[in-house]
């Protein structure tokens, strides 16, 4: 966490060349979430957030760095978003909460992913959706090899490197359905999913 915290300012400047990524990501979520109960998790500074809140009944969005929500409280949020802190890998909520959870670009740099999809599953109601894009593919390119080596002096370690297909197939692995993925080119290539689970 204190990673997160000590860049949690410079976040925003730094995520600045992706914004037509974060554009393309932010409509997809907007056509799933319109009208739901919404948890997101690892929303950093709620750049993501606020891109999205618009759709959605309620936005519960929440970090486990709390410089980062500290951070996204300074904006002009909208009415139906709560910055809160929160571990992912032991949400503070009732089973059954939310309709659908945001995961963006965190489930590689978590050492226990699958502890993370537990506990999103546990918080979605019967048939609840999940929405988890991710950068895979960190050294594909000289763009993607010079980003992520970047981020590795800087002291952001990735726990997983996955391509594409193995980010998917870790999702089907611990019991979720794709419904609709898609790739999208940026500095590291992103693997939008999203998934219901089997047993849901």
């Amino acid at each position: 966490m204190k990673i997160w915290n000590l860049y949690a300012p410079l976040y925003e400047t730094a995520m600045k060349p992706d914004q037509k990524l974060y554009d393309e990501v932010a409509e997809l979520i907007r056509k799933r979430i319109r009208g739901k109960e919404v948890l997101e998790l690892a929303c950093g500074p709620g750049n993501l957030s606020m891109m999205i809140a618009s759709a959605a009944k309620k936005l519960t969005a929440t970090d486990y760095a709390e410089r980062m929500i500290a951070q996204a409280k300074k904006k002009d949020n909208p009415f139906n978003i709560s910055f809160e802190q929160a571990d992912a890998m032991n949400l503070p909520y009732k089973d059954g909460s939310f309709d659908a959870v945001v995961i963006a670009n965190a489930l590689h740099i978590v050492p226990e992913p699958e502890k993370v999809l537990e506990e999103i599953r546990r918080v979605l109601k019967p048939g609840g959706i999940l929405i988890a894009p991710n950068f895979v593919e960190h050294e594909k390119g000289k763009v993607s090899r010079a980003w992520t080596a970047l981020l590795k002096t800087a002291g952001v370690k990735f726990a997983h490197e996955w391509t594409a297909q193995q980010y998917y197939e870790f999702l089907e692995k611990n019991g979720w359905g794709i419904t609709f993925r898609k790739e999208i080119p940026a500095r590291n290539l992103l693997a939008y999913a999203e998934a219901e689970h089997e047993n849901s």
